[in-house]
């Protein structure tokens, strides 16, 4: 058996600033411009040719160049009894748990009355159909099913379809059957996200395609995302851990080499105060990875900060999808922290438990969107709509106001339109 790779780490120092902290282990970067035109050229081939198209490239990308006959896995294939009974009972803790934070995150309806006698209302409705990507072929992620079908079920989606890439195991179609998908369709890659949101002669199309996956997948959501609605784009995973002095090496180490476990561009970093828990950590890190073959992370930063404020710098400059603090004084820090997609505080708080089971939804904003984005929730699933009730006398008092800003942008029929309602021929139904 061949040797495992050397862990890939980068030492920073006090004299490195935050933002060059995070440039130098900044991975993700750009899709590549050859996969953005690839993209391109299969969705117009699947909005061009339907299922046709669509068989074609599932046989050609998803199942090495076999034929194919359908992509919608039958209802009866959908069994709990799939599952490892441990398994099943992990899943349903895991389902109940993000039901219950799914469900606190959905909004009331609010009603506000305007000065001038009209109401408006933001009524907060349900999209009524989504997708769920879930990474597939050699591997399964049950998990990723659990946290976007149950949160979409939380907003009030009533068609929820999963699109994963075959082979599709039994562990997935038992889990879609416990979480009550609608639809599974073994497909993946952006032919995959095209279909589910342009639609096909058999494929309905959906309001929203939510999940990560490969580049593929996300481009083409990306390309999309001006005729379905998207949750955003999900890169490489990360992982910040804000640590004391006081903090343990060994669940520090363990924590970073569980994110580190994704490979590829995946990224992870440990700032802190104290060099001797640095040297700790790496050293404990080194050892755990000697004799096993392990998913070689992007880079492994460890940053030594002159106190935990400093450190704060650091890890909200690199706006980690996962972000820890651990350690007494690290801990006291959780209110400052502006830019993280999932925040754990504590030295219980692995970021395993919040992909898994604590209730927390695990897709998140990636490669430092952190700053600006929020990870997967009933929102991605529900949208606003105001529901305004104009009265005769809020209409003339409107129409004052509204008229002259209408002909000084040019817009003379919107100024007429407003002044029609100050008459009162208009009627009154509706008002």
């Amino acid at each position: 058996m061949s040797a495992p790779a050397e862990l890939p780490f980068v030492r920073f120092g006090p004299e490195t600033t935050p933002a060059e902290i995070a440039r130098a282990l900044r991975t993700a970067g750009s899709t590549p411009r050859e996969v953005q035109t690839a993209v391109a050229d299969l969705i117009a081939q699947v909005e061009a040719g339907g299922d046709v198209a669509l068989l074609a490239l599932v046989g050609k990308f998803d199942l090495g160049g076999k034929d194919v006959g359908a992509v919608r896995i039958p209802a009866d294939r959908l069994d709990p009894s799939l599952l490892d009974p441990e398994v099943r009972a992990g899943l349903e803790t895991a389902i109940m748990n993000v039901a219950i934070v799914a469900d606190a995150g959905v909004g009331e309806d609010k009603l506000a009355q305007l000065p001038q006698g009209h109401t408006v209302a933001l009524r907060e409705v349900p999209v009524r159909s989504a997708a769920i990507y879930a990474p597939g072929g050699q591997a399964a992620y049950p998990s990723t099913i659990v946290m976007g079908v149950v949160t979409a079920r939380a907003a009030g989606v009533e068609r929820i379809c999963v699109l994963t890439p075959p082979p599709v195991s039994d562990v997935v179609l038992g889990t879609c059957a416990l979480c009550g998908v609608d639809e599974v369709y073994a497909m993946g890659g952006a032919h995959g996200v095209a279909a589910l949101a342009l639609g096909t002669e058999t494929i309905e199309r959906v309001d929203v395609i939510a999940g990560p996956g490969s580049v593929w997948a996300q481009e083409a959501k990306r390309q999309l995302a001006d005729r379905v609605g998207i949750d955003g784009y999900y890169g490489p995973s990360d992982l910040a851990i804000l640590a004391g002095a006081d903090a343990s090496a060994e669940v520090v180490a363990l924590d970073l080499l569980a994110q580190g476990e994704h490979g590829g561009l995946s990224t992870v970093l440990l700032a802190s105060p104290s060099a001797e828990l640095l040297d700790a950590v790496q050293a404990r890190m080194v050892e755990l990875t000697a004799d096993a073959e392990w998913p070689r992370p992007a880079a492994v930063g460890l940053a030594l900060t002159d106190d935990e404020r400093g450190a704060l710098a650091v890890v909200e400059a690199y706006a980690p999808e996962h972000l820890e603090l651990i350690g007494a004084h690290a801990e006291h820090l959780a209110r400052e922290v502006r830019s993280a997609g999932c925040l754990l505080v504590g030295p219980f708080g692995g970021t395993a438990f919040g992909d898994y089971v604590a209730g927390s939804n695990h897709s998140l904003p990636t490669a430092g969107s952190a700053r600006f984005a929020s990870g997967l929730s009933t929102r991605v699933f529900r949208r606003r709509m105001s529901e305004v009730r104009i009265t005769a006398e809020s209409a003339e008092a409107l129409a004052w106001a509204g008229a002259p800003i209408a002909r000084a942008e040019g817009f003379p029929w919107h100024a007429r339109s407003m002044e029609a309602r100050m008459r009162q021929d208009v009627g009154t139904h509706g008002s």
